[in-house]
């Protein structure tokens, strides 16, 4: 099943950019059929009311399953003492299946951190280019799985990519997505050092067109089971995980990478 593992929905509060203003769906879910894509992952945009807008992601959910599937998100600063609160809404109520938290806003604290723990999601992280504050929150907490947006920045940081790529190798409790990351060889390098297991297939649709976030993966090519992990298998385990609660995994110790030769020169 071809998950995209990084979409935006729903309306922001601010307007003074797309991305704080309105995240429609219409053109996205037609691109995204036209690729293949079965399932999105969707959360808010930018919002000053964190509590609001995961309602109204919620709604749109729940108008479009099982082809969405919603995170909430949290202002680890705006939102401080309130957070586990806000989460058991989200997971009891809002029936979402994870947390976004925006390095914009604030990076992960320990309450975020341990409420997430708590109610056993996975937290997608965008950490704006400070792929340091990995080294602090992944191994306190090595029974949360976080996942990485942009593989560690948006903004063409290439000493992000790099950081996160040996974080990918280091902690078994670390994936990254690959929405909007620019330089392809650092999809490669990411591949190939921590393996297929450790990356997720993202758009960050609606801005960016689906089809061709997904061709980027194309590219690599990988053999066909190492392609559907990243197009949907590892965004499925975390997100949709068989046995009740998190499991500690292995760290990845770097098994034998098969590439289309192109790419591994």
């Amino acid at each position: 099943m071809l998950i995209d593992g990084h979409c935006h929905a729903g309306q922001g509060d601010q307007l003074t950019a797309p991305w704080n203003t309105d995240a429609p769906l219409e053109s996205y879910l037609r691109r995204a059929r036209r690729a293949g894509i079965v399932r999105t992952v969707v959360f808010p945009a930018f919002h000053t009311d964190y509590a609001t807008a995961n309602r109204e992601l919620a709604r749109i959910v729940a108008e479009r399953q099982p082809q969405l599937v919603g995170f909430a998100m949290v202002n680890a600063k705006s939102d401080a003492g309130r957070v586990r609160e806000m989460l058991q809404e989200a997971v009891m109520r809002l029936k979402l299946r994870g947390v976004k938290v925006h390095g914009h806003e604030a990076l992960p604290t320990r309450e975020v951190c341990e409420a997430v723990r708590a109610f056993r999601l996975p937290m997608l992280v965008d950490v704006a280019g400070k792929a340091h504050v990995i080294d602090m929150f992944a191994p306190q907490y090595p029974d949360v799985n976080f996942i990485i947006a942009h593989l560690g920045s948006f903004a063409d940081d290439w000493r992000a990519h790099e950081r996160v790529i040996e974080q990918l190798v280091r902690y078994p409790n670390v994936y990254a997505d690959t929405s909007g990351v620019r330089r392809f060889d650092y999809l490669v390098q990411a591949v190939r050092r921590a393996g297929a297991k450790k990356l997720i297939f993202g758009s960050d649709g609606p801005w960016l067109h689906p089809g061709l976030e997904l061709h980027k993966i194309k590219l690599l090519g990988l053999p066909a089971q190492e392609e559907a992990l990243i197009l949907g298998g590892n965004a499925s385990r975390l997100i949709f995980p068989r046995a009740v609660g998190v499991r500690h995994r292995r760290r990845n110790t770097g098994s034998v990478m098969q590439f289309a030769r192109h790419d591994v020169r």
